[in-house]
Order: C-alpha cells, then sequence, then structure tokens
C-alpha cells in the first residue's frame, strides 16, 4: 500500500465478488433474481399483514417491521452492485459510500433488534398467554419498535461519524461488492484505534445483548411448554414459534459462520463471497420461511390474488 495521505477522498472502488469479465453476467443475473424474489417476497408478507385484519396482531406487526428491514437490507448494497456490472463501473463516491455503509449498519442492527423483540413476543404469548393482550398493547409495541430503531440508528451513526474523521491512503480499492465497515476503515493511513475500538464494542453489545435475550426468551419458552400435559397443546406452541426460530437460526448462523470464515481466511475476496449469506440469501429465505410455515400468512397471500 501506498504511504502517501489523502485527507479528502472523492471515491472508492469496489473490486466485486469477481474481476473476471466472463463472470459479469451470470453475477448479475443470478443477484438480479436474488433481489427481485427478496423484495417481492418481504412486500407480499407486508401487504398481506395490512391487508388482512385477522393477522393485525403483535407477532405480525413486528413480522412487517423485520420485512421493511429486510428489504431495506438489500436495497441498501443489491442495487448499486447491479449498476456498477451493468455499466462495468466499480467507482463508489465517498459520500455514496457513507451513506451506504450507515442504511446497512442501520437495517442490519434492527433486523436484529426486531428478532429480540420478536422473541420476547413469543415468549409472552406461551408462558403468560392469560396476560398476552394486556402486556403486548398498542402502545407497548410502538415503543418497542421506536426503541429498536433509536438503538440502531445511533449504532449506524456512531461508526459513520467515526469513519468521518479518518484520512485514506491512495490505494482506495477493496474486494468487496459494498462498503462493509471494516473494510473501509482497513483501507485508512490514520490511526483507526478508537474506530476498531467502538466497532468491537458496539458488534459485541449488539450481538450479546440481543442473543442472549432471545436465548432467555425460548429457554422459558421451552420451559412452559414442557410443562404443557397434551401432544397437541405442545405441538400448537411449538408451531407458533417455529417460523422465528428458523430465521434466528439462519440470521445468526450465518453472521457467526461469516465472522469465522474471514477470521480463519486471509483472502478478502473469500470473506466478501460468504457475506452473500447474510446479506442476500437470509433475507431471500425469510418470506419462504414465513409463509410456508404458517397458515394464516398463506391464507392471506393467497387472498391479495383473488
Amino acid at each position: 500500500m501506498e504511504t502517501e495521505n489523502q485527507t479528502h477522498v472523492s471515491a472508492f472502488i469496489l473490486l466485486g465478488l469477481s474481476e473476471e469479465a466472463e463472470l459479469q453476467p451470470l453475477l448479475f443475473g443470478l443477484f438480479l433474481s436474488m433481489y427481485l424474489v427478496t423484495f417481492t417476497g418481504n412486500l407480499l408478507i407486508i401487504l398481506a399483514i395490512i391487508m388482512d385484519s385477522h393477522l393485525h396482531t403483535p407477532m405480525y406487526f413486528f413480522l412487517s417491521n423485520f420485512s421493511f428491514a429486510d428489504i431495506g437490507f438489500t436495497s441498501t448494497t443489491i442495487p448499486k452492485m447491479l449498476l456498477n456490472i451493468q455499466m462495468q463501473n466499480n467507482v463508489i463516491t465517498y459520500e455514496g459510500c457513507i451513506t451506504q455503509m450507515h442504511f446497512f449498519i442501520l437495517f442490519g442492527a434492527l433486523d436484529n433488534f426486531l428478532l429480540t423483540v420478536m422473541a420476547y413476543d413469543r415468549f409472552v404469548a406461551i408462558c403468560h398467554p392469560l396476560h398476552y393482550t394486556v402486556i403486548m398493547n398498542p402502545k407497548f409495541c410502538g415503543l418497542l419498535l421506536l426503541v429498536s430503531w433509536l438503538l440502531s440508528l445511533l449504532d449506524s451513526l456512531l461508526n459513520g461519524l467515526m469513519v468521518l474523521h479518518l484520512s485514506f491512503c491512495t490505494n482506495l480499492r477493496f474486494p468487496h461488492f459494498f462498503c462493509e465497515l471494516t473494510q473501509v476503515v482497513q483501507l485508512a493511513c490514520s490511526d483507526t484505534f478508537l474506530n476498531d475500538l467502538v466497532m468491537y464494542v458496539a458488534t459485541g453489545l449488539l450481538a450479546v445483548g440481543p442473543l442472549t435475550g432471545i436465548l432467555f426468551s425460548y429457554t422459558k419458552i421451552v420451559s412452559s411448554i414442557l410443562r404443557i400435559s397434551s401432544a397437541g397443546g405442545k405441538y400448537k406452541a411449538v408451531s407458533t414459534c417455529g417460523s422465528h426460530l428458523s430465521v434466528v437460526c439462519l440470521f445468526y448462523g450465518t453472521s457467526i459462520g461469516v465472522y469465522l470464515s474471514s477470521a480463519a481466511s486471509p483472502n478478502p475476496r473469500a470473506s466478501a463471497i460468504a457475506s452473500v449469506m447474510y446479506t442476500v440469501v437470509t433475507p431471500m429465505l425469510n418470506p419462504f420461511i414465513y409463509s410456508l410455515r404458517n397458515k394464516d400468512m398463506k391464507h392471506a397471500i393467497r387472498k391479495l390474488f383473488r
């Protein structure tokens, strides 16, 4: 890396998943298909919940917001990647990179918090069914959503402001298809100790805190289910949280897998390819998990096409 500093940067160069010209049409078609499936699937869930009054419950209220966050999460990165491939131009402006990074962190953190809130909703529904409507009232649900948005916004603003204080070298190329925080920080020529500290502390809190809440909720849920005497009652209780648990496993499983693969492999291109799992594949699969495993959701989606 060249040591010449550049205090003001006009643009970065995203090298993408591959620089081979013959692979670009394949990547374009693949990612366009996955993006359209993700956008359409999550939009159908939102519309089905809005249009069907039977789904105006806390669980589906949070699910509609989760689907919105997934649309935002993928729309932050994939359209720009598709545009770069189509225009054969891998440049992203400095302002565009900071904006993309801000919204990527925002929607990623929001997904994380909403999964925790949804776990709490299932905990109340199964462990305290008689008090469910009292506890999960509209005002409290709105407060949980507001707190999730504020914490996500705080995290994205904090990391974004820290990056604004960095100066960069003349080498502004990195092998990724979007402006990922750690990749951008690694390009800096100035001291990144505070950035690394904030990044790891925030990531630790955002990962450990919500995951602890989810594990606590499901520990209580499993304990309550085991106390149910009838097999039908157990099945009904499990079915109400099966979809959410599947999404939780997919979300955290892919995120942890990408982190471990990045730590084990010195190749940044391999890390970029692995990140496709949680940035694209997971949001694409979520609508299928919730619609295929949920009779109410399947019925509501069918009603949209009648």
